[in-house]
């Protein structure tokens, strides 16, 4: 299926739908899969072989397939809140088998795999955390629209909230998410690279009309408590970080590492996901590129936005479908203006109180 970005200076060849990001406009639309997140499994025994795929809607499926210790990152997956965990086991990594070569092989399957969220198993490199984010904004650029979730890069990273910001700046984007936490569970320590598949669990699993700031981690405690200054400096950079509230574990706020709103970003990815596979699916090839055709594709991709905003997800007001009045729409191309603002959630309320 062809897409992604399109440049009015340089039109593509292939028949398919194309998506222009606009700042003040984003273009986008919601559905398809949901509560996918993608995993590359570093160990593994029993049934699985290597340089495969599997989809797991279980844990006991996991270990069976896997065996019952090597499937932590998987379960935190669904305790996260993931409904589906799409599983590549890599090959060894050795000699033969460099960790570059091994997780290079592993996404360019990834691409081919329709998921919500990625995330690695436990600690990798800061080069493949490099690697990682590069993939993430070139699969953006070709039309698929996917989170991916970091983690400390050594264990202690997380015990000094400085360097896990360091890590937010160096890694930069409104789809990518990095966790400066680490975590207690029933007395056991959990590094946030350990932890980032609940993580991705989490912002897979929760609705596109909800927010996960303040969302309950179902954890003892966080390894590190962080002051509110630390708290403060932290979201500046645009860190993922938990805190106890003395009551319990939450998540301070959700952004990314650019500092977007994790629930605008989410609709923004899924409209675009969802556009382009209709569009395929019903309209390219199939419509007539005149008067009733171009009417019949703007009204359902209307209808398609005014349902999201019936769901608390764009702002029903603000929805504009329209042919883009600077581009002609002839020959087999169409071009569309499409502009709306999403619905956001309450984060920050505050109250004047007069006494006396």
């Amino acid at each position: 299926m062809a897409g992604g970005n399109w440049d009015p200076t340089a039109l593509p060849d292939r028949a398919g739908l194309y998506i222009n990001f606009v700042d003040k406009a984003i273009q986008q639309i919601a559905g398809g899969a949901r509560g996918i997140v993608a995993i590359p499994l570093t160990k593994y025994t029993g049934l699985a072989q290597p340089a495969k795929f599997f989809t797991v809607e279980t844990e006991k499926q996991a270990q069976d397939l896997f065996g019952a210790s090597n499937v932590k990152a998987i379960s935190r997956a669904f305790l996260g809140g993931a409904k589906e965990v799409l599983v590549y086991t890599l090959p060894p990594i050795d000699n033969d088998h460099p960790e570059d070569v091994v997780y290079a092989t592993a996404r360019e399957a990834f691409e081919a795999r329709p998921f919500n969220v990625f995330v690695y198993d436990g600690v990798v490199s800061a080069a493949e955390q490099d690697s990682g984010l590069a993939w993430t904004k070139r699969n953006r650029e070709e039309g698929k629209h996917f989170t991916i979730v970091f983690g400390c890069l050594n264990p202690a990273d997380d015990l000094t909230p400085s360097i896990g910001d360091a890590r937010s700046v160096k890694l930069s984007d409104k789809y990518a998410i990095n966790l400066i936490s680490g975590v207690v569970l029933n007395g056991v320590e959990i590094n946030s690279a350990e932890f980032a598949p609940y993580i991705a669990g989490l912002v897979a699993g929760t609705a596109i009309n909800k927010s996960t700031t303040y969302a309950q981690i179902k954890v003892d405690d966080v390894t590190y408590r962080a002051r509110n200054v630390e708290i403060k400096a932290s979201l500046k950079k645009g860190s993922f970080l938990l805190v106890h509230d003395g009551e319990k574990v939450k998540v301070e706020r959700g952004i990314t590492t650019d500092l977007s709103k994790i629930r605008k970003v989410r609709a923004e990815q899924f409209i675009a996901t969802d556009i382009t596979k209709t569009g395929s699916d019903y309209y390219i090839g199939k419509l007539d590129n005149n008067d009733d055709g171009q009417k019949a594709l703007i009204g359902a991709i209307k209808a398609y936005l005014e349902n999201l905003a019936n769901s608390n997800v764009l702002v029903l007001s603000s929805i504009v479908v329209e042919l883009d009045p600077e581009h002609e729409s002839k020959g087999d191309q169409v071009f569309l203006r499409i502009a709306f603002i999403e619905v956001d959630s309450m984060e920050q309320i505050f109250l004047s109180i007069n006494v006396g």
